[in-house]
């Protein structure tokens, strides 16, 4: 029953979090602007849901976890700006492809710091999902693909940025999640107010229909499922649903904007989420061989 549940929230979090760059371009706002209306939007059911667990009493957490949730805070906004900023360059469905390969980004960053194991399976899914990369960056990289390169760059920045906050939060075990939610909107708001246009803001219902729901919904709501999720899903389980919002993500931007992919688009957004899920939930490559020198870790 708890897996059950667990696997419905999993999977209605990754819907939602799949259609957030259609309310990103429906809101017709700078960046900068939607990140702090998500951040103020979000910050309300979090605050909601740590006040019912009780998150808010003296030694939930100490200083120093405070300080790396801030910083783990400044890496996720820093990951919003660029992806928002991608989406309408590359498009929605590429934006989000390239994006995906923050699983390698995190193995690398676990290889450099914590000096876990390469193993010979993992870089052939690292060789595939680059292979996907180059195939989406040559789709437009002639005359007038400036823009698009620029998309996928400020994907591949995302992700390592999405990467970085991984990291850190990997340090802050026993922390509650929500709480580690909370206070990355909270440094979100501070980041983004000194440079969001609050002398004029939007008049259009439909606006402010879209930052809310990016607030509050792809925020706040997302965030409690997730975390309720993955107190009780399998890893492998929660790995494997996770690719539930590239896969919405694309279908959504062909049905609301009518986005094709291209042949090498489509087989290189297919590599790169491929590559993903295999190194996520373990998958080998190859036999034989290197089944036979199998390294720690693998």
């Amino acid at each position: 029953m708890s897996t059950t549940r667990g696997t419905i929230e999993m999977t209605v979090a990754m819907a939602i979090s799949g259609t957030i760059g259609v309310f990103v371009v429906f809101s017709g706002q700078p960046i900068v602007d939607i990140v702090l209306w998500r951040c103020v939007f979000g910050a309300v059911p979090l605050l909601v849901a740590c006040a019912a667990l009780g998150l808010f009493r003296p030694g939930i957490i100490t200083w120093r976890q405070f300080t790396l949730a801030v910083l783990g805070g400044v890496a996720i906004v820093a990951n919003w700006l660029l992806l928002f900023a991608a989406y309408p360059l590359a498009s929605i469905s590429m934006a989000t492809a390239v994006y995906n390969t923050q699983p390698f980004m995190l193995v690398g960053f676990g290889a450099l710091f914590l000096g876990e194991r390469l193993t010979g399976h993992k870089l052939a899914w690292l060789a595939i999902a680059f292979a996907g990369v180059v195939l989406i960056a040559n789709a437009k990289a002639g005359p007038g693909g400036t823009d698009y390169l620029a998309g996928i760059a400020l994907s591949l920045g995302a992700a390592f940025c999405y990467a970085v906050a991984a990291f850190i939060t990997k340090r802050l075990k026993g922390v509650p999640p929500h709480l580690i939610a909370l206070i990355q909107v909270g440094v979100g708001m501070l980041m983004a107010a000194p440079f969001a246009n609050l002398t004029q803001l939007p008049t259009a219902h439909d606006t402010w229909l879209s930052l809310a729901a990016i607030g509050a919904v792809h925020t706040g709501l997302v965030y409690i499922l997730l975390y309720g999720a993955i107190q009780k899903l399998p890893t492998h389980l929660t790995g494997a649903l996770s690719f539930i919002y590239p896969v919405v993500a694309i279908v959504a931007d062909f049905v609301v904007f009518g986005h094709w992919l291209g042949l090498s688009q489509l087989v290189g957004a297919a590599a790169i989420l491929v590559a993903a899920a295999g190194m996520t939930l373990g998958w080998r490559p190859f036999r034989g061989p290197w089944r036979r020198t199998r390294l720690a870790g693998d």
